[in-house]
């Protein structure tokens, strides 16, 4: 009879080998039961005493042949090399046990048997385990399927095993803890298939969020439970916390709170704090945790004795004690003791030493309470740079790097020179953010390795979109900027803008390093055209129209490390006009206006058309210590420009800017910038006649909206209202008193300022991530400094006899022609009109009038108004708000809510701007 042993992995599989054992280890047993007995002796011997009769050896068992059923994808080759069993081996349970135990730890089989142990015949029966087919998840919604199939080890054409689903679902399940979502469930199924495959599908339930529903604190007595929780990450569930994701209960954020907890006491003079326990328990429901720290506060100690202990001979114990931010008998800080052992260690490195051992050494006294603390400077040797290693580059070479660290291999190592490269490669903006260069040990003790890795992010723009703004109202913008083109650190652009009120287009080319030298090179070629205009009621309505077409050729070279000049030359070619059928009037009679209607337009825009080149030269010195490009945290700029134009072309004028910028890093990650500008342009051409400027209204200071927020587009600075007499509901004269029917042209000025105070407070992760950056700020500025034109009309006046008031007349003006003679109408009989210069009748064949009857002369009337002169004052124009500037998926977007404080009579003030879909 032939036993057959079968082991199922679907099963327990200890409990599957153990049996295996036992009924392996049963077969000689039975064996030795039904073996026949010895034949009894022919004649019984006689009684004696005999010795004990030898116990026959159990025979060797050798495997005669070795064969595998079952096997569809797997070689019969390959089950047999899993296992130790060999034809002509002898075998035994043992050997037998383990070939099985060595056929399921391979994860291969279903089903494995073996069969023909009494023979010697050893047959081993497998059922292969089936092919994943599919895996499949259902029911989650939260947490992305990508998400989930990265992190599982199961995937098509993989070969099934329990072991390998139960895996999974526990790291299913342990993704989803790391969401807050302690009340998932995963029920895993399988779906059979034909040829031996399955799909695995994932049932997920993932159950509500669970949220931390209090944060208790014991043992605490100097600080509120309320101070506490501010230091920590995770944060209490409210309404006010809904979007927020540190609401949710996660094992390591709890760890890190209690690590921020003793930061903050450490950085209160407590010394001895600790968290004696840190329990998070959930509530039966699974849908909250209960937080509770238990701490021991102990007491507040002052600083002692400051001392510095030196052992490089190049440094003053004291003097390097005297510069440290701690001080005797302030409250002990463990913040200021990091800074200090910093600040000895940029010391020492500015003085060649890359690795200096700074170690402070505490030493406490619990009686006074007070902590004196010893920095000790270990020996150090000075040190060189050995080689300079920039790696994580794929796109950009290594020069454009390289070229921006200011140390070469070979100079005496200086943490001033590195923390300068460190600035510049960040200004760049082709890499991550805080990047930083790493000091690695080189060849010998007195040798530094500068390690420049970078992590490369997009340089490209490619930008289509559509918007709205307060300014130009619906906008189309196309864009495409490579600012690494070529991986050479050089800046093409193209760019091109439509809106209502404005259109343009625009091509540029940077080369930072000409020819390798470092030498900026640029040029940019545009037309603009742009369309200024006022409002009429709710209206809004063209005043003069800019069409500008032109180029601009620049060329820079740094003097010192800070410092760097810039000279550039621009051609433009200026088209400036007014609607014809709004502005202008028909002088000649032939129906087509040909001169500008200085009563509808007045002067200052009459005067400002015609068509004019600019040839302009100039340069601008700067200066340039900013830690950034883009976003920049620390460090200053500042820009004094000049240009003259007149080499050529039909406008002279000189024209002088400065810029300056600040910024300071507050902590905590409150970022506090200053940003002043101010300008003036002079003439160097006489004025054309009374009442008008010298410099031209295309070339004038305009202030308002973006620049000082709080103040609409050109909403500050000169400007003349035009205010209509109209009549009351007694018949009265009166002006307009509709602020939106009022006619306000903005002029500009010669000279302005603009000084901007803007806080940007840290934002939490998530926020961050959104690409939000609020902001607190205040602006100052004004513009002014222009002729001061003459009135467009005098209108007439009369004495109303009823009332004594004076009352404005309409103003009447004979129509001429070309030769300025008056125009009349004289109607037929027949009642059709016809112009002529008669006073009276018709022109004869010789040209005199022949005619009794008068004519009606042609008059234009123009109803009175009244125009101001206003806005033109130094007197600063103050407000103050907040914004947001946010990189939405649509497009940037900027939202500033801002209160006009101060303002000038004329200034037109404005609560909220906002832009979408264009740069700000």
């Amino acid at each position: 009879m032939v036993k057959l042993i079968k082991v199922t992995t679907f099963g327990t599989r200890a409990a599957a080998t153990l049996l295996a054992g036992t009924m392996l280890s049963g077969v000689p047993l039975a064996a030795a039961q039904t073996a026949p007995k010895p034949a009894a002796p022919a004649a019984a011997a006689p009684q004696a005493t005999s010795a004990p009769a030898a116990v026959a050896p159990a025979p060797q068992r050798v495997i005669k042949s070795l064969r595998v059923e079952g096997s569809q994808r797997i070689e019969p080759e390959t089950v047999l090399s899993y296992t130790k069993l060999r034809t002509g081996q002898a075998y035994s349970n043992e050997t037998l046990d383990q070939a099985l135990r060595d056929l399921l730890a391979s994860d291969l089989f279903a089903d494995v048997s073996i069969a023909g142990v009494e023979t010697g015949d050893i047959t081993i029966r497998i059922r292969e385990n089936p092919i994943i087919n599919r895996v499949l998840l259902e029911g989650n919604s939260t947490l992305k399927s990508d998400k989930i199939t990265k992190e599982i080890k199961l995937a098509p054409r993989q070969i099934f095993t329990r072991t390998a689903v139960r895996q999974d679902v526990a790291r299913i399940i342990e993704l989803y803890r790391r969401q807050g979502r302690f009340a998932a469930r995963i029920e895993p199924k399988m779906v059979s298939l034909d040829q031996n495959r399955v799909d695995i599908v994932f049932e997920i339930s993932e159950g509500p969020k669970s949220k931390v529903r209090a944060i208790n604190i014991l043992g605490n007595t100097v600080f509120s439970d309320a101070k506490l929780r501010e230091q920590m990450v995770t944060k209490q569930a409210s309404i006010t916390r809904f979007f927020s994701s540190n609401t949710s209960y996660d094992q390591d954020r709890l760890a890190y709170d209690q690590q921020k907890l003793r930061q903050f006491y450490l950085t209160q003079g407590y010394a001895d704090f600790r968290v004696t326990s840190a329990v998070a328990e959930l509530t039966p429901d699974k849908k909250d945790f209960i937080i509770t720290y238990v701490v021991e506060e102990g007491p507040r100690y002052k600083f002692g004795d400051v001392t510095v202990d030196s052992d490089i001979r190049d440094f003053d114990n004291n003097k390097l004690a005297a510069t440290l931010p701690v001080k005797k008998g302030a409250w002990f800080d463990a913040k200021k003791v990091e800074d200090s052992v910093t600040s000895l260690n940029e010391t020492a490195g500015l003085f060649g030493y890359a690795f200096t051992d700074v170690s402070p050494d505490y030493q406490r006294d619990g009686d006074n309470l007070v902590m004196s603390v010893n920095f000790h400077i270990a020996e150090a040797k000075r040190t060189y740079v050995e080689r300079i290693e920039v790696t994580g580059n794929r796109n950009t070479q290594d020069k454009v790097v390289r070229r921006e660290i200011r140390m070469s291999e070979g100079d005496a190592f200086n943490s001033f020179s590195i923390k300068r490269s460190q600035d510049r490669i960040n200004s760049l903006g082709f890499f991550q953010d805080k990047f930083e260069i790493k000091n690695e040990q080189g060849s010998a003790p007195d040798r530094v390795i500068l390690n420049a890795n970078v992590e490369e992010k997009a340089t490209g723009e490619l930008s289509l979109s559509a918007g709205y703004s307060s300014l130009e109202r619906f906008i189309i913008q196309a864009g495409i900027t490579q600012r690494n083109f070529r991986g050479k650190g050089q800046e093409l652009r193209a760019n091109v803008d439509y809106s209502v009120y404005s259109k343009s287009i625009q091509l540029g080319f940077t080369e930072p390093y000409l020819f390798d030298k470092n030498i900026a090179l640029g040029v940019d070629v545009f037309r603009r055209d742009y369309n200024s205009f006022n409002y009429l009621g709710d209206q809004r309505q063209t005043t003069y129209s800019q069409v500008s077409t032109g180029f601009q050729a620049r060329v820079g070279i740094p003097l010192t490390e800070y410092w760097s000049l810039s000279a550039r030359y621009g051609l433009t070619f200026d088209q400036v006009g007014l609607d014809k059928n709004t502005y202008f009037k028909d002088t000649n009679g032939d129906g087509t206006p040909d001169t500008c209607n200085i009563v509808v337009a007045g002067r200052y825009l009459c005067e400002a058309i015609g068509n004019r080149v600019t040839s302009a030269l100039g340069y601008s010195l700067v200066y340039n210590s900013l830690n950034g490009g883009l976003r920049p945290t620390a460090g200053q700029r500042l820009v004094f420009s000049q240009d003259f134009a007149g080499l050529g072309g039909d406008v002279r004028y000189i024209r002088t800017r400065f810029e300056g910028s600040k910024y300071w890093n507050l902590g905590k990650g409150f970022i506090f910038s200053v940003n002043g500008e101010a300008g003036y342009i002079k003439a160097l051409e006489k004025s054309k006649g009374p009442g008008i400027d010298p410099v031209r209204i295309t070339d004038r200071f305009y202030l308002g909206e973006p620049q000082i927020r709080g103040f609409d587009i050109r909403g500050v600075g000169p400007r003349v209202q035009r205010i209509n007499y109209i009549q009351d509901d007694q018949g009265n004269q009166i002006l307009q008193p509709d602020k939106q029917q009022i006619i306000d042209d903005a002029l500009g000025g010669r000279a302005y300022y603009l000084v901007r105070f803007e806080i940007e407070p840290p934002l939490s992760g998530g926020a961050r991530e959104l690409g939000l950056r609020p902001s607190i700020f205040m602006d100052v500025g004004a513009v002014f400094g222009i002729k001061r034109p003459l009135p467009t009309a005098t209108f007439p006046t009369h004495v109303d006899p009823t009332t004594g008031k004076t009352i404005v007349d309409p103003l009447i003006t004979p129509i001429t022609d070309s030769s300025g003679r008056p125009l009349y109408t004289y109607t037929d009989p027949n009642g059709l009109g016809q112009v002529t210069t008669c006073p009276a009748g018709l022109p004869d064949s010789t040209g005199a009038c022949n005619g009794v009857t008068p004519n009606s002369a042609q008059v234009s009337t123009v109803s009175p108004f009244l125009e101001r002169f206003l806005g033109d004052s130094p007197k600063p124009r103050l407000s103050i708000g907040f914004g947001v500037n946010w990189n939405s998926p649509f497009g940037p977007l900027r939202i500033d809510i801002a209160k006009a404080l101060l303002h000038q009579k004329g200034d037109d003030t404005k609560l909220v701007t906002f832009n979408v879909g264009t740069q700000f």
